[in-house]
């Protein structure tokens, strides 16, 4: 929505396409003057729609969309500018999940002796590099002329491991709009919540690490203490966890995730995996509530600034921290401006969206030389899209048979 609202900015006509089914709680994109299209997988409706809407700029959701569709738009619309937004590296998150559940199973689960974090570049590196997800992820990057990549450890990442050129890469974070310098004070607040779609998996992971560790050596400390958990698509055995009796209440869905964030005292994001930037960490900045996190939660947040709350790498320590926050006005207060302070440093609407739109308009005027510059890219397009394209015909001829 944020690369939207840059792009309306500039008076640009826009076309939003999907294969998905919408959601109840889409945004409304036809009162913001966009027009939406439904598109569809494997099937050749599409070259006929975008041969005819002929984009200037072409914006994929993630890899997944660029396999399927890149293709198509370089056969149709040579010229378009094909553009890559990764939301986070997959395929960092997904090695991240695979390296802490072989840690998991040394220890026997046993969450008080593990130190998750301390993951070496190389030893993430040869795990990523044998993966399927990232060999499929970082060719996608070559295929794109620009990736909007959130994170600037993860374009560290890329250009250090795995010598992605800077030249196909965009720093594109969340880009917010009338950052606050105040919101309420400590006295105002109670409890302790933490936040997160469920069908994320470091989210559910998150939640089971507060319930069967973390939380009770917060509540050890703090008898009276309660703990609201949100998320979006509650399934039963989420719901399962509720305890009243323990304090820790599983809320569901919040309408306003950024109201309930705002009564609240403290923000717990036990993250043992993930990648990219968080956004339950940028609303908590926002609401001015600080966060006790893993490094992994931190990473690519704060920069050179101190974080705004705590960071924490075991169950013990995060445990101390969420009381410490929760019970030290100064401390806690301390922690609420920081988060302003970075959210006008790293995350302001404008220094992100004017970088973004300077890049794309650079290199529409350049678009040939670009392409000539990055002949791996062109490479993998010849051999990866003629095999993709091939596979999309037989499933098209497959279900027209059917």
């Amino acid at each position: 929505m944020q690369l939207i609202d840059c792009f309306v900015q500039q008076g640009w006509q826009i076309t939003f396409a999907s294969a998905a089914i919408a959601s109840e709680h889409k945004a409304d994109l036809a009162a913001m003057g966009i027009t939406e299209v439904s598109i569809e997988l494997n099937n050749s409706s599409f070259d006929a729609f975008v041969s005819e809407l002929q984009p200037d700029v072409v914006l994929f959701d993630q890899f997944l969309m660029e396999e399927q569709f890149g293709w198509r738009v370089e056969k149709h619309c040579p010229t378009a500018l094909r553009v890559m937004e990764t939301c986070d590296l997959q395929s960092l998150r997904h090695s991240r999940h695979q390296l802490v559940k072989q840690r998991l199973n040394e220890y026997r689960g046993d969450d008080n002796q593990l130190d998750v974090f301390d993951i070496a570049d190389q030893a993430l590196y040869a795990h990523m590099a044998q993966s399927d997800v990232a060999q499929r992820e970082i060719a996608a990057f070559y295929r794109c002329d620009l990736n909007l990549v959130v994170s600037d450890v993860e374009i560290d990442l890329l250009t250090r491991l795995f010598q992605v050129p800077t030249r196909l890469l965009q720093l594109c974070p969340l880009m917010l709009r009338d950052i606050p310098s105040s919101a309420q004070p400590f006295a105002a607040r109670r409890h302790f919540l933490t936040i997160g779609n469920f069908r994320h998996a470091p989210n559910w992971d998150a939640v089971l690490w507060l319930k069967n560790t973390i939380w009770p050596l917060i509540r050890q400390q703090l008898p009276a203490a309660q703990l609201h958990v949100y998320g979006a698509y509650t399934p039963p055995k989420a719901t399962a966890l509720h305890n009243a009796a323990q304090g820790f209440h599983v809320m569901n869905w919040a309408e306003d995730a950024l109201a309930v964030m705002g009564n609240a005292r403290v923000s717990l994001a036990p993250l043992r995996f993930g990648a990219g930037i968080k956004g339950k960490i940028i609303d908590a900045m926002v609401c001015g509530t600080p966060t006790v996190t893993t490094p992994v939660g931190a990473e690519a947040m704060h920069g050179e600034l101190p974080f705004p709350g705590a960071v924490a790498n075991t169950a013990a320590h995060l445990a101390a921290e969420a009381v410490r926050l929760y019970e030290e006005p100064a401390a806690w207060a301390q922690a609420q401006h920081t988060g302003f302070d970075i959210l006008r440093a790293r995350f302001g609407h404008e220094q992100h969206c004017t970088a973004l739109i300077q890049r794309i308009n650079t290199l529409r005027q350049h678009l040939t030389e670009h392409r000539t510059a990055n002949f791996t890219g062109a490479m993998l397009r010849h051999h990866q899209h003629k095999s993709t394209q091939y596979m999309a015909q037989w499933i098209e001829a497959k279900n027209r048979r059917d």
